[in-house]
């Protein structure tokens, strides 16, 4: 089985200050080469689902091949998308 492609995009921000690591609404990270990038409290949260991808689970139902799940800083609250690649 071969590895899927798996990128994490902010996709919305619902808090009232900007995000402490800079993250912009549009920044895209591939999970393999570029998690370093992305905020340690988000990879956190994100983590779990795409281990459940990487072993060939499914994310909760309803969900398709894309997901999305928040950074647990409640000052900020940005959006994240997970897209796996086919």
């Amino acid at each position: 089985m071969s590895k899927l492609k798996i990128s994490i995009t902010l996709v919305d921000r619902k808090g009232d200050h900007p995000c402490h690591r800079g993250h912009q609404i549009g920044d895209s990270y591939d999970f393999d080469t570029e998690r370093g990038q992305l905020c340690p409290m988000a990879m956190h949260v994100a983590f779990p689902y795409i281990d459940i991808l990487r072993y060939g689970g499914q994310l909760p139902e309803g969900t398709t091949d894309e997901f999305r799940f928040c950074c647990p800083d409640a000052d900020v609250i940005n959006i994240f998308e997970l897209k796996v690649e086919k």
